[in-house]
């Protein structure tokens, strides 16, 4: 599970087998989780982050989505070659 960013208290990763999916990312602080499809930035599950933290987990996601889809086409370009 490569870590693609921290950002404060999140932890910002994806997950190797998720390779059969569009680009995405997970985002965890403590024993809360979310994940956020990549271009365009949505939200696909929350595991425990209240509306307001994650509205701003999701601004990050959206910040920082360029950096994450290249380091998701970077990684998935060489696991697959």
């Amino acid at each position: 599970m490569p870590t693609v960013l921290r950002s404060g208290p999140y932890r910002i990763y994806f997950v190797s087998h998720d390779l059969n999916e569009p680009p995405q990312v997970h985002v965890d602080r403590d024993d809360q989780s979310a994940k956020f499809w990549l271009a365009p930035v949505a939200l696909a599950r929350n595991l425990g982050f209240n509306a307001v933290e994650l509205r701003r987990v999701q601004g990050l996601v959206a910040e920082h989505e360029p950096q994450l889809l290249e380091a998701w086409n970077e990684y998935f370009r060489r696991s697959a070659g």
